[in-house]
C-alpha cells in the first residue's frame, strides 16, 4: 500500500512542479526528476503498479553480458547486506540501463521485497519508473537518496532508497548500486550512515572492477599512508610495458589532474631513484614524489596477470586522434587497427556517431557487426540509453512484429493480460539494433518505415500511437541492393536504412588478421585456470585460413584449445581436428624456418639503435606499423634506454 492517499501524492508533486509546494526534501535534483517524470515521461504519479520485471530469458541475457561487472561486485554485495539486513534493507545491482543483474535479500524476506518491487530482473529507468534512486543515479551521474515521498509514483511511496553510481575505468557508467528498505523512520537524516556506506561500497565495486579490467597492465596501488597501502589503497593507476600510463580509477585523476591526458608514468612520478618493474619483483612498498606538487605517495607495483591484448598495445602506442564530443570507448580497437578498411570506418563512425543518421553495416556473417554497432552507440551521447539488439532471422515470422511492435492487452490468444512493450519502445532514447535486416518480412517492412518516418509505435491489437525516438542501426550479410532489385526489400525502406553505409572485411582479408587472433586469445586465454600462451608458428599457421565464419568461428576455435590445453601453451595438438587438417604440411615446413624470438629481439634492437630509438623511423625501417613496434617490444621486454 502507497505510504500516503494517492490522491494526497498527486496534489503534492503537482503542487512541487508547478511552484506552489516546497520542493521534495528541498532538492531541485528531485524536482526536476519529477517534472521530467511527469512532462517528458508522462508517467502518472498516483499510479500504485509495481516495476517491469524481464523475463528469465531477457534476464540471463543481460547478466550474459555483464558476467564481469557481476564477478567483481557480488562480494561487496554479500558485505553491504551483511551490515545492513538488520534494519531490513536489501541490496541491488542495476546494469547502466537500471535493470536489476543481482541482489541480496534474506530468504524468509523475499516475498514481502519482491510485493515492493524489489526483485532481480525489475526495471529502474526514470522513463519507466519515474524519481527513484537508481533513476536518479542513471540521470546525474551522482549519489543520492530518495526517501519515501520523493518517489514520483505513489507505488513506491513506502520505499527509502541510497543509491551511487559504479564507473569503467574508461569513465563510463556501468552501473548502479542501491540500499532499499520498505520500512524506515520518517526522518531522512536516518538514512545518513545507509548512504555513505552505500557510496563507499560503490567505491570498491568500482576499485574491483578496475583491477579485474587491467589484469594485462601493470598496476601501481597508491596511498598518503604507508600503513593502508596493502589494506586499502586509493590511487590506481594502470601502466603499459613502456610506461604509458592507460588509465587510473577516480580517485587518482581526481587527485592527480595531470592523468586526464596520455602520460607517461615518469612524468607523473620522480623514478629516478627507482626501477618500478623492480618493485613488482620485491613487492616492496616505497615512497614516490609526484613531480606536480612534491608531495609523497607511498605505492607498491604489481606485474601484469597476464599478456597484454592487441588492444590495450595498441591503444597505449598510438596517437590518439580528437574526436569533439565524441567518447570512443570501445571504438578505440577499431581506430587503432592495422587493417585500413577497419580504420576508415571507425573514423566514419565516429563522426556520425549522435548524428540522426541511420547506419547500415555489411559483411559476412561472423565479422563483429554487432560489436561495431554496439562501439557506434557507446561513442555517441546515447551510449548511457539502452542498446536493444534484434535478431530478424531468429524470431519466427509469426512472431517478429509482436517482438518488435509489442501487443495490447488481449491482442491474441496467449498475450499477456497487461500487453507488452515492444523491441522498438524498449529502445527508444536509445539505439536500435536490427541484425539481418535482410530477412525481414515484406509486411513488417511497410510498419517498419512507419516507424522511422512517423516517430512512433502502434502495439499489436493497439490504436493509440506511442511516441519513440531511437538511433537506428542494421546489419546483414546479404546484398541489400540485389534484394531491391528482385523485389525481396523495400526500395523506400533501403534508402531510409542507409544514410551511412559500412562494410566490414572477412577476416581472411583483413591486413591485422595476426592481431585479431591474439586479441581473441587473449580473451579466451583470460578464462582459464591458468596462464596460456599461444604458440607462435601456430598463430602464423591459423592466419593461413579461410576462416569462412570469420571471427566468431575463430573465438570458437581458441575456445576449444584453451579448454582442453592442460600445459602453458596452446600448440597445434590442441586445435580441433577439423580445422588442424587444413593446414597444410607446407606451411609448418615453411614456417619451422622463421627467425626465432631471440633473434627478433636482437633484429628490432638493432634497428632502433641505428635509428637512436625513433619509434616512427624504426618502425618504417622494419617494415612494420608503429603499434605492432610496440606490440612487438612489449612482447619480446625491449625497453628503451630512456625508460629504464
Amino acid at each position: 500500500m502507497p505510504y500516503v492517499s494517492q490522491t494526497q501524492h498527486v496534489d503534492r508533486v503537482r503542487g512541487a512542479i508547478e511552484g506552489r509546494l516546497p520542493a521534495p526534501a528541498g532538492s531541485p535534483r528531485l524536482v526536476s526528476s519529477w517534472q521530467r517524470s511527469f512532462e517528458t515521461w508522462q508517467l502518472d504519479p498516483g499510479s500504485a503498479i509495481g516495476p517491469r520485471v524481464l523475463t528469465s530469458a531477457e534476464l540471463r541475457e543481460i547478466q550474459g553480458k555483464e558476467e564481469a561487472f557481476l564477478r567483481a561486485s557480488g562480494q561487496c554485495l554479500s558485505r553491504l547486506h551483511d551490515m545492513i539486513r538488520v534494519a531490513d534493507y536489501c541490496v541491488m545491482l542495476t546494469d547502466a540501463h537500471g535493470v536489476t543483474i543481482d541482489y541480496r535479500i534474506d530468504r524468509d524476506r523475499r516475498s514481502h521485497f519482491r510485493h515492493a518491487g524489489l526483485y532481480i530482473g525489475s526495471c529502474w529507468s526514470e522513463r519507466e519508473e519515474g524519481t527513484c534512486g537508481v533513476a536518479n543515479v542513471l540521470t546525474d551521474l551522482a549519489p543520492i537518496t530518495v526517501h519515501k515521498t520523493d518517489h514520483f509514483r505513489a507505488a513506491f511511496t513506502t520505499l527509502t532508497c541510497s543509491a551511487a553510481p559504479i564507473f569503467a575505468p574508461a569513465g563510463e557508467l556501468i552501473g548502479v548500486l542501491d540500499a532499499s528498505a520498505v520500512q524506515s523512520p520518517d526522518n531522512r537524516d536516518s538514512q545518513r550512515l545507509v548512504f555513505q556506506l552505500v557510496r563507499q561500497s560503490a567505491g570498491l565495486i568500482e576499485d574491483g572492477y578496475f583491477l579485474n579490467q587491467t589484469t594485462q597492465h601493470w598496476i601501481l596501488f597508491g596511498h598518503q599512508s604507508r600503513n593502508f597501502v596493502e589494506a586499502q589503497p586509493e590511487l590506481l593507476i594502470a601502466f603499459d610495458e613502456c610506461g604509458n600510463i592507460v588509465t587510473a580509477n577516480r580517485k587518482a585523476r581526481e587527485c592527480i589532474p595531470d592523468l586526464s591526458g596520455p602520460r607517461h608514468i615518469d612524468d607523473i612520478f620522480d623514478t629516478s631513484e627507482v626501477h618500478l618493474h623492480d618493485l613488482a619483483r620485491t613487492d616492496a612498498i616505497t615512497g614516490l614524489r609526484l613531480r606536480a606538487t612534491g608531495a609523497t605517495l607511498h605505492a607498491r607495483i604489481r606485474a601484469p596477470m597476464r599478456r597484454p591484448t592487441r588492444v590495450a598495445a595498441t591503444a597505449a602506442a598510438a596517437p590518439r586522434e580528437s574526436h569533439a564530443g565524441r567518447h570512443p570507448g570501445a571504438m578505440s580497437r577499431f581506430l587503432h587497427s592495422a587493417d585500413p578498411r577497419i580504420a576508415q570506418n571507425a573514423q566514419v563512425a565516429l563522426r556520425i556517431a549522435g548524428k540522426r543518421l541511420p547506419v547500415l553495416i555489411l559483411g559476412e556473417t561472423g565479422v563483429g557487426k554487432e560489436v561495431f554497432a554496439r562501439a557506434i552507440h557507446e561513442a555517441g551521447e546515447r551510449r548511457a540509453r539502452p542498446f536493444v539488439a534484434v535478431n530478424c532471422a531468429a524470431i519466427p515470422e509469426s512472431l517478429i512484429e509482436s517482438e518488435l511492435f509489442g501487443y495490447a492487452p488481449g491482442a491474441f490468444t496467449g498475450a499477456r493480460s497487461r500487453g507488452a512493450r515492444g523491441k522498438i519502445a524498449m529502445a527508444s532514447g536509445g539505439t536500435l539494433f536490427l541484425d539481418e535486416i535482410g530477412d525481414m518480412p515484406l509486411s513488417l517492412q511497410t510498419r517498419l518505415l512507419r516507424v522511422l518516418a512517423e516517430g512512433e509505435v502502434v502495439p499489436l491489437g493497439g490504436d493509440v500511437p506511442v511516441r519513440v525516438d531511437i538511433d537506428v542501426i542494421c546489419a546483414t550479410h546479404r546484398s541489400p541492393s540485389q534484394m531491391v532489385s528482385e523485389g525481396a526489400f523495400r526500395e523506400d525502406l533501403f534508402y531510409r536504412l542507409s544514410g551511412a553505409t559500412l562494410t566490414m572485411p572477412p577476416l581472411r582479408e583483413r591486413a591485422d588478421i595476426r592481431d585479431v587472433i591474439e586479441a581473441v586469445f587473449d580473451e579466451e586465454a583470460g578464462n582459464a585456470a591458468h596462464v596460456l600462451m599461444l604458440d607462435a608458428h601456430l598463430a602464423e599457421q591459423l592466419a593461413t585460413l579461410p576462416w569462412p565464419g570469420n571471427i566468431r568461428q575463430l573465438r570458437n576455435v581458441l575456445r576449444y584449445a584453451c579448454a582442453v590445453c592442460d600445459l602453458s601453451r596452446v600448440e597445434m595438438r590442441h586445435i580441433a581436428p577439423d580445422i588442424a587438417a587444413l593446414i597444410s604440411p607446407a606451411t609448418g615446413r615453411e614456417l619451422s624456418h622463421a627467425p626465432a624470438p631471440t633473434d627478433e629481439r636482437t633484429r628490432i634492437i638493432e634497428v632502433l639503435t641505428q635509428q637512436h630509438w625513433r619509434p616512427n623511423a624504426a618502425a618504417q625501417a622494419l617494415g612494420m606499423s608503429r603499434a605492432t613496434l610496440y606490440r612487438r617490444m612489449a612482447k619480446l621486454n625491449i625497453i628503451g634506454p630512456h625508460r629504464c
